[in-house]
């Protein structure tokens, strides 16, 4: 019989490093197809759409994938995570639909933010299949995912740009491409691996690839039945609650995390318009590939750091966060030599003219980005740790001190007040990271001690 085994360290990091890079060169795309075919104007509509819906999504995920990816304990069955997810989706769809109408956008604007939205909920269904995917550590399935959905998604968005000459088209064709992906390839993922028994656990059959011997037997129905049931969702209120109030500090964090990259679209939007939004979003965005490789190795490593961490090793706790960390740093110092060295005509290349006159704010960029990427792997450590109370305040204080420098420099320096108050943003961030990992692997210290001195030896 066929089992599904975990891949390496190094096999899952190649594997996810390459979906996100095909997943972010495609997002990107859009903005150049966006900026090239339409205006900054256009871009700045779009932007606006995902800065809006994008908080309150981050919210009601709960951070559910990081918390599946680190359940090394297994508290929870994928149904309680499913079922969850599904709620929480719903619920944020209608707050989306509340902010439209308290905002008064034009009904174009907010046609887009809905269908944005939209979009984004059928992305947030796949991501509770990633994350029972990312707890099997086969990266290469989220992967697969990630390579389809991003040329689908340009291309899907490319038609209806083409055929209604505005970003509303666009946004209908992201829905379709990202509902597609999930019903054709996703929920098909997530149910292998469910039907599948776990390596090294036994050799229980299922159906399909692992056939029931008997399924017409009184004990194969059975067996059969608890097989469906593994892809439900599971509605036990008790479970529900105390998973929402587990994760429910991450939700928080990602919303703010969420809020404090486009706490300065907020701010632009208000005081310098859609265009100039526009022009910052697509420069911003520039900084997405150096994410993708901090992203790739961050869930790739996150549950082998939680097994560590759980385990009480807090020696290879420590030197797999300090190496990711240090391969973080690379990217870093190559994006600010990269955009001091031919910032303009990278710009005017990709882009168009009027994007070179923001040298200044590309510079001001990569520096922010090279402060995340290099500090990021703390973030994952974190959770990994399974220290998700303090995660809230931590970002509700990088969130303050974001919000009050884009209040305080983007009226008076424009973009380059914005690029600044993320510079900001991501030092009080790191510090706050590592003080954290400092409390983590104290408490863990502690701990060995008080087993040492409970040894009946």
């Amino acid at each position: 019989m066929q089992q599904i085994k975990p891949l390496t360290l190094r096999r899952n990091f190649s594997w996810t490093f390459a979906g996100n890079i095909v997943y972010a060169a495609c997002q990107w795309g859009m903005l150049v197809m966006l900026a090239k075919l339409g205006s900054p104007e256009m871009v700045g509509q779009f932007t606006l759409a995902l800065a809006v819906t994008a908080p309150v999504l981050m919210l009601t995920n709960l951070q559910l994938r990081q918390i599946q990816a680190t359940d090394a304990k297994s508290e929870y069955i994928f149904g309680d995570y499913f079922g969850l997810r599904l709620i929480s989706t719903g619920v944020a769809l209608l707050a989306i639909g509340g902010i439209v109408v308290a905002a008064g956008y034009r009904w174009e604007t907010s046609l887009v933010i809905l269908i944005i939205g939209l979009a984004k909920g059928f992305e947030s269904i796949s991501d509770v299949f990633y994350g029972l995917i990312q707890q099997h550590e086969r990266m290469d399935r989220i992967a697969v995912s990630m390579i389809i959905k991003g040329p689908l998604s340009l291309l899907f968005m490319g038609i209806g740009l083409h055929l209604t000459g505005s970003v509303l088209g666009g946004a209908i064709g992201l829905a379709i491409a990202w509902g597609f992906v999930l019903v054709s390839y996703d929920i098909r993922s997530g149910a292998l691996l469910l039907n599948a028994p776990v390596w090294g656990e036994g050799e229980a059959k299922t159906q399909g690839e692992f056939p029931i011997q008997n399924p017409r037997s009184q004990a194969g129905a059975r067996e059969l039945a608890k097989i469906q049931n593994r892809l439900q969702p599971r509605w036990d209120l008790k479970t529900l609650g105390k998973l929402v109030w587990l994760a429910l500090p991450l939700g928080f964090v990602m919303m703010l995390i969420s809020l404090n990259t486009n706490i300065p679209r907020y701010f632009i939007e208000r005081y310098l318009g859609e265009r100039e939004l526009g022009i910052f979003a697509a420069i911003a965005y520039l900084m997405v590939a150096g994410n993708m490789v901090v992203g790739a190795l961050g869930q790739s490593a996150s549950p082998r750091l939680a097994k560590y961490y759980a385990a009480g090793n807090s020696v290879a706790f420590l030197r797999l966060l300090l190496k990711l960390t240090g391969i973080a740093a690379l990217p870093s110092v190559g994006g600010v030599f990269v955009a001091l060295v031919a910032g303009k005509q990278l710009l005017t290349l990709l882009y168009r003219p009027e994007y070179a006159q923001y040298l200044d704010v590309f510079v001001l960029l990569t520096v922010a980005a090279g402060i995340n990427y290099t500090f990021a792997f703390l973030g994952y450590g974190r959770t990994a740790a399974r220290y998700f109370l303090i995660q809230a305040p931590l970002s509700f204080l990088v969130t303050t001190a974001s919000a009050i420098t884009c209040f305080w420099l983007i009226p008076s320096q424009g973009l380059r007040g914005a690029a600044i108050a993320l510079i900001i943003a991501a030092i009080v961030e790191a510090v706050s990271n590592f003080g954290v990992i400092l409390h983590a692997l104290h408490q863990l210290d502690r701990r060995f001690k008080e087993d040492q001195n409970h040894d009946p030896r």
